[in-house]
């Protein structure tokens, strides 16, 4: 279910968009600061610099700025096309700025790495890889400027071979472990945020299924009043029809229909208010039978194992959380188990555990290491197992709001799972 509420593992990096207000403020800001490192250099510092070109550069790329801000409104997103299409002018803008003004001499050549950078967080990345290249090209026509660095006037500053070509690696490495680094840690974010959005789905699909109860009470209380209407008619129709040979039998059958309504609707409303008591407050043992009940006919042996008297066992409020984060664990054991699994309950004073074990093959040490993450979907690496690899998450997630702590790990015979809550946290009778 979760598989279906999520976007597919492999379209995330497509499904990121960049805001075109968001690059319009960054662009400028470029503006801003190549108009006062311009200004600065010509008329503070009195360097030769090329002002007109400069100027033309600069002022095109504000042209083009506001362009895009009068054409299109602040919440316009680009598709990466067109991202990448003016990730690309930025890029030329700069390098040509930086190539008659000294190239990899120039103090601000590595900034060429930033346009990149913002394609490895929000674009595609066959873009980001197209315009990583493309940087690369940059720089190396950089390497080559005839143009000298402006400096004071009748000294000519000369960079040695040895440095230019570090500059040019050093620019190179870190564009590409930034763009890199920036790419992992954005895709990692958008896994989290869908992965989160499907837990909140889960969460509110529980919480309308717990209300159902409510909503059958308030259905069987409406209903009654129209439905006491329709048996007095029926008991009256009845009394003068009902020895009639044309309509005897259809009264009887709506007098019978009728009363059998009533009696339905009053199931209804007494399990509603008896089971909103009885249920509102769950037992662990009966919170665990809840759990294992749904897994039993998979062929699989279920045992459980409680340690501690069920007279001082905790007593807690129902939480879909709990319910559907535990039935998630034993599903994933019963599903890789050979022949049996072993839940275990045990409650003392101070801690309340719940332990899952199975005897399939356990986890593998890549495996074991990510865990819990959105997007594991196996637990061996030649498992031909399917699904996004996020019911484990929502599960480890949900657990982990209700104040649990969760141990992942290999026992004897097979994949151990260990939930522990302290003690005040499910039984409501400490809380009170």
């Amino acid at each position: 279910m979760a598989a279906a509420m999520a976007l597919d593992h492999n379209d995330l990096n497509s499904n990121r968009s960049l805001r075109l207000q968001t690059l319009v403020r960054l662009r400028w800001l470029a503006v801003g600061g190549q108009s006062i490192a311009v200004v600065i250099t010509a008329l503070w510092l009195q360097f030769p610099l090329p002002l007109v070109p400069c100027s033309v550069l600069i002022a095109s790329l504000a042209l083009l700025n506001t362009f895009l801000t009068i054409r299109f409104p602040p919440t316009h997103r680009l598709t990466p096309p067109a991202a990448f299409a003016l990730l690309g002018l930025d890029l030329a803008q700069l390098t040509a700025l930086l190539f008659i003004t000294g190239g990899l001499a120039n103090p601000f050549a590595p900034l060429l790495c930033v346009p990149v950078i913002i394609s490895s967080a929000s674009q595609p990345k066959p873009h980001s890889i197209v315009l990583a290249g493309l940087a690369v090209i940059g720089v190396t026509a950089l390497a080559f400027s005839p143009f000298p660095l402006p400096w004071y006037p009748g000294t000519v500053l000369l960079i040695p071979r040895v440095l230019t070509a570090g500059i040019w690696f050093a620019i190179v490495s870190m564009t590409a472990f930034a763009a890199f680094y920036t790419y992992r840690v954005s895709l990692e974010a958008s896994e989290l945020s869908e992965a989160l959005t499907a837990t909140e789905l889960v969460l509110q699909r529980e919480k309308h299924l717990s209300q159902l109860d409510g909503l059958a009470a308030a259905a069987a209380h409406e209903l009654g009043t129209p439905l006491a209407t329709i048996s007095v008619v029926a008991k009256e129709m009845e009394r003068e029809l009902g020895d009639d040979p044309r309509f005897g039998e259809d009264v009887h059958l709506l007098r019978s229909q009728s009363e059998r309504c009533r009696d339905i609707l009053k199931r209804i409303t007494t399990l509603s208010s008896e089971s909103e008591e009885h249920m509102r407050l769950l037992p662990l043992s009966s919170l665990i039978e809840e759990v294992m009940a749904p897994h039993r006919e998979f062929g699989i042996e279920i045992e459980l194992k409680e340690k501690g008297d069920r007279a001082s066992e905790p007593v807690g409020i129902r939480n879909a959380g709990i319910l559907y984060g535990l039935g998630n664990l034993l599903e994933n054991a019963v599903d890789y188990a050979r022949k049996k699994v072993t839940v275990t309950a045990e409650h003392t004073a101070e801690r309340v555990k719940v332990t899952i074990e199975d005897d399939g093959d356990g986890f593998s040490p890549d495996i074991l290491m990510r865990i819990g993450e959105p997007y594991v979907t196996k637990r061996q690496k030649d498992d031909s197992a399917g699904g996004l690899g996020l019911g484990l998450f929502i599960a480890k997630t949900l657990l982990e709001r209700s104040g649990a702590r969760l141990r992942f790990e290999n026992g004897s015979s097979g994949a151990r799972v260990s939930v522990e809550w302290p003690r005040t946290l499910m039984d409501m009778k400490l809380a009170k």
